[in-house]
């Protein structure tokens, strides 16, 4: 594991942290402890700047499935450089700035340093993977830690909503994209981005290049909120300011910005993908632009002018593709300027909007209100922020001497260029674009100054506020300081950048046309003589000083062109129609009858499995090699069928129980006679903590009255159970008549031991072999004990029930129960309970070479505690054994994946196992596995559901 694997685990080592801190250090904010993570992560990607700027690659790879090709593979060239940077520079930045922003004793801060440091840590897990699986894994998280993030604030119905959306969008963005890069995978046979782009084959003559490309190109731009898919961002609005300022302008949105830069050099050759970037960002930019003038809130006007300047850089990127359809030269040099302008402006409105965020929230903050229609005359009471509003908000515009000039004037210059461009009749189509990108800086030069000069100039309104305004304590002002700050030193000197950060970039987005040692000329100027740009520039304050002066007289720059619809009111619609849709087709079988649920299922195997077997051509029958049947096995059946045929003839639910138990046992005692002791030990406890866990119901249930059910309803019911007995007796026949391939019972016979150190074949398959799927399997069975728990809780009517984070569950749980009066039962159960605790703890030692294992050794412990609550009474049982089950369930799942992860320091695949032989106090020689790791969790987990099903139905008021 190298150091960037390091820096991607450390936000999501001070997320899990981040409680804990809240916990033990209450006088603190634990802002302040956290943030040690990303000014320490800051501080290590600059110390990479030479190396990477020298063309050297910081590279490292962790074995994760490499059965799939999937491997957690890290690399650190400019481009991910240039977003590592920002991701930490500006996100120390934002946690400085929200210490001062949020209360400590009226937030929830723990949780939201939990929600923004796994942000954090998936931002850089995206920009710094290699696989495109992990990558896309990385992208998910990110989606799903900005709902959380957006709807810190649930109790507003807004931020929930926004949230959603949010989700919704991006996600399905994301799935798309995942469809693409499988795409990529069956095309080049692998999941490395780095081996993709190194191929010497043209991509483009197959036929899944468009395909691929197309859905990557979704994910893209519903991340990066280009249109029709930006509806999203205005809504996410709703979250913090130090959310939005994070998420909203630097990070989150330029995910889909990255992706598009990332696979330039892979989809960069085909025209299409020129056309679709560059004609979606134009597209974009016009529209956030024009959108933006008509806000009135703070936030709202930030939200579309960001969706504006997403479509200016997506544009950009999308010019500067057009290098690639030339071989090399002066032309191809001539439009990767609109690659360095992309490149430019990414980090420069990092910087201005990330300032004018935090400018809104210090508003908000400091006046109880966004809405410019109250606000005015703040510049007299807030200087400071003032004068950073000032530096933001010109930089937004464009003007000199700030950084945006420089990138909105290359940006022009991509622009004129491009119509010299002879591609699909470039000279006309291609007239579109300067002309579009100047009408948009106009609405852009005009949003600014409605920004700027109605929040801090022209008459006060201070008693439409909620608040007296002040300036904005020192701590909330260093932030935006520092941005503002760097918005005038990337103007005045912006060769600072220039080959420490983007000429590496551009070397990442067009390696085809650099030769060795070769970099590309980046020279920037704040004075470049009298040029067209310059006099657009001109154009752009003029007639934009002219448009916000009569804006208010237009009713086009106010209120929305069309009332009756919009993307919003369509998305509405859609989401609404959707839910109906789904409730009447759920309502369609969904009758809260179990009787027709099993039904359901039963026909779905009947059929599927039928047909299976039915067009299947090697299924046969051959009974030559069974071995011959014994009468122990016939009596046990004879005995197994018969209480099984006798439950439905039953007029007692006890006897029902009993009858239950008595199939089961007899299941086990068939396990003893084929000789497979794990089995048995497993069953026999299932079943006596199963017939406990009944007799707990049955305690619940009224009394069972036998009422006449009619033909109907019997019928269907005889035929299903005989068409499952037929259908799995046949399935059963036909798998153990005769094999098509070779059993893979051998090689778990021959290297059971020499590869995992266990001599219990079984054991060794459910803690190494097969973990991941045993750790799947727990997973979902402590989800499903919280979710009996969540159910019957939420059930009790006039009780009080846990609140968000759990803390009120102990005194609901326990009651006054009646305890058995069998004093035979009590005694014998004091000695009984000792040796079943006794002998579970052999069974979960044993079980890597001998009959047990955790799973065994869990449920005989439960099974001992359930005799102690049943003996004792369930308030006993608590007092003697005060355990939360469910912090037990929840620490045994901790244990089992930290186990999995552990591997990585190693350099071993996830859930890879070791073992040895060493030399212990009074043990003398003896094998240690880390496979006991994991199954300690399996028995913490076991015990852990199983005593919270038991103890929650058993609670008795």
């Amino acid at each position: 594991m190298t150091l960037l694997h390091v820096a991607i685990i450390i936000p999501f080592l001070f997320a899990a942290a981040s409680p804990i801190f809240y916990k033990l250090l209450k006088r603190v904010h634990t802002g302040w402890l956290v943030l040690p993570a990303p000014m320490a992560l800051f501080i290590y990607f600059c110390s990479q700047i030479p190396p990477v700027r020298g063309g050297e690659t910081i590279e490292g790879a962790v074995p994760w499935i490499p059965s799939l090709g999937i491997d957690f593979t890290v690399y650190l060239d400019g481009l991910g450089l240039l977003f590592a940077l920002l991701i930490s520079g500006i996100g120390s930045l934002v946690v400085l700035y929200s210490i001062f922003y949020l209360s400590k004793t009226k937030e929830a801060v723990n949780v939201f340093y939990v929600y923004l440091l796994l942000f954090m840590g998936a931002m850089l897990g995206v920009v710094l993977s290699d696989n495109m699986i992990v990558l896309y894994a990385f992208w998910e998280l990110t989606s799903i830690s900005s709902f959380l993030l957006i709807a810190f604030w649930h109790y507003r119905e807004r931020s929930r909503y926004g949230a959603m959306k949010s989700l919704l969008i991006t996600v399905i963005g994301g799935l798309s994209m995942l469809a693409g890069f499988i795409l990529l995978y069956l095309i080049t046979g692998t999941f490395s981005l780095r081996e993709i782009i190194g191929l010497d084959v043209n991509l483009t003559d197959e036929s899944l290049f468009l395909p691929a490309m197309l859905l990557i190109l979704l994910g893209a731009f519903t991340k990066s909120a280009q249109f029709p898919f930006h509806i999203w961002l205005p809504d996410a609005m709703e979250a913090p300011t130090p959310v939005s300022a994070y998420l909203h302008s630097a990070t989150m949105v330029k995910a889909g910005i990255y992706l598009v830069a990332r696979f330039s050099p892979i989809f960069a050759g085909d025209k299409l993908w020129f056309w679709l970037v560059s004609a979606f960002g134009i597209t974009t930019l016009i529209y956030g632009s024009f959108r933006a003038m008509k806000q009135t809130d703070l936030k709202s006007l930030l939200a579309f002018s960001t969706i504006s300047q997403l479509g200016l850089i997506m544009t950009l990127l999308g010019l500067g593709s057009a290098s690639a359809f030339f071989s090399g030269g002066a032309d191809s040099l001539f439009y990767t300027k609109a690659t360095m302008a992309a490149i430019f402006h990414l980090i420069n409105h990092a910087v201005f909007k990330g300032a004018l965020f935090m400018v809104a929230g210090i508003v908000d903050h400091e006046t109880g209100t966004r809405d410019i229609r109250k606000l005015g005359g703040l510049m007299a009471v807030m200087p400071i922020t003032f004068s950073i509003a000032l530096i933001g908000t010109f930089s937004m515009a464009g003007l000199p001497p700030f950084n945006g000039f420089l990138s909105k004037e290359m940006f022009f210059t991509a622009v004129l260029n491009i119509t010299e461009l002879n591609l699909f009749n470039m000279q006309t189509v291609g007239a579109l674009f300067p002309i579009v990108a100047w009408v948009a800086s106009i609405f852009t030069f005009v949003y600014s100054m409605l920004l700027l000069f109605r929040t801090f100039t022209g008459k006060a309104q201070f008693e439409k506020l909620d608040k007296k305004p002040h300036e904005a304590p020192i701590g909330m002002l260093i932030p935006p300081v520092v941005l503002a700050s760097l918005a005038v030193v990337f103007g005045l000197f912006p060769n600072l950048l220039s080959y420490s950060l983007i000429e590496p970039a551009m070397a990442v987005i067009h390696p085809s046309l650099l030769h060795e040692g070769d970099t590309f000329l980046v020279k920037i100027e704040l004075w470049h003589g009298w040029t067209p740009e310059l006099f657009m520039t001109a154009g752009v304050v003029l007639l934009g000083t002219v448009l916000y002066k009569l804006r208010p007289r237009i009713k086009a720059a106010t209120e929305p062109l069309f009332t009756f619809v919009s993307l919003n009111k369509t998305y509405d619609a859609a989401l609404r129609v959707s839910d109906i849709g789904a409730s009447r087709l759920t309502s369609r079988y969904m009758s809260g009858s179990i009787r027709h649920y099993l039904i359901y299922i039963f026909l779905f195997l009947i059929v599927t499995v039928s047909a299976t077997m039915l067009f299947a051509s090697d299924i046969r029958f051959d009974f030559s090699g069974h071995a011959p049947t014994t009468v122990y096995e016939i009596m046990l059946m004879i005995g197994l069928v018969v209480s099984a045929l006798a439950i439905p003839f039953t007029t007692s639910r006890l006897m029902a129980i009993i009858l239950t138990g008595t199939t089961g046992y007899m299941v086990t005692m068939l396990f003893v006679i084929f000789r497979a002791p794990d089995l048995a030990l497993t069953q026999m406890i299932v079943e006596t903590v199963s017939v406990a866990l009944f007799l707990l119901c049955f305690y619940h249930l009224p009394k069972l009255k036998k009422e006449k059910i009619p033909l109907k309803f019997k019928l269907p019911n005889l035929l299903i159970a005989l068409a499952v007995g037929t259908v799995m007796t046949i399935v059963a026949l036909s798998a153990s008549s005769g094999r098509s391939f070779e059993t893979i019972a051998d090689y778990f016979v021959e290297y059971s031991y020499k590869l995992a150190g266990g001599k219990n074949i079984v054991n060794v398959i459910l803690v190494d072999f097969r973990g991941f799927d045993t750790l799947l399997e727990i997973t979902v069975l402590g989800i499903a004990s919280y979710g009996i728990y969540g159910l019957i809780k939420l059930n009790l009517k006039g009780e009080e029930g846990p609140d968000v984070f759990g803390t009120k569950h102990q005194s609901n749980l326990i009651y006054d129960q009646p305890r058995s009066n069998d004093v035979i039962l009590k005694t014998i159960s004091k000695i009984a309970i000792f040796i079943i605790l006794t002998f579970s703890v052999y069974l979960f030692l044993a079980g890597h070479n001998h009959p047990g294992g955790g799973f065994i050794g869990g449920l005989m412990t439960a099974s001992a505690i359930v005799l102690l609550a049943m003996s004792q009474g369930i308030k006993a049982a608590q007092t003697i054994i005060p355990i939360d089950y469910r912090k037990l369930t929840a620490i045994g799942l901790t244990v089992a994946l930290l186990t999995g992860i552990g591997s990585f320091v190693f350099g071993a695949p996830f859930f890879s196992h070791s073992f040895g032989y060493f030399q212990l106090p009074l043990l003398g020689e003896t094998e240690l596995a880390t496979a006991m790791l994991f199954d300690l969790g399996v028995y913490l987990i076991v015990v852990g559901i199983t005593m919270t099903i038991i103890l929650t139905i058993g609670r008795d008021k």
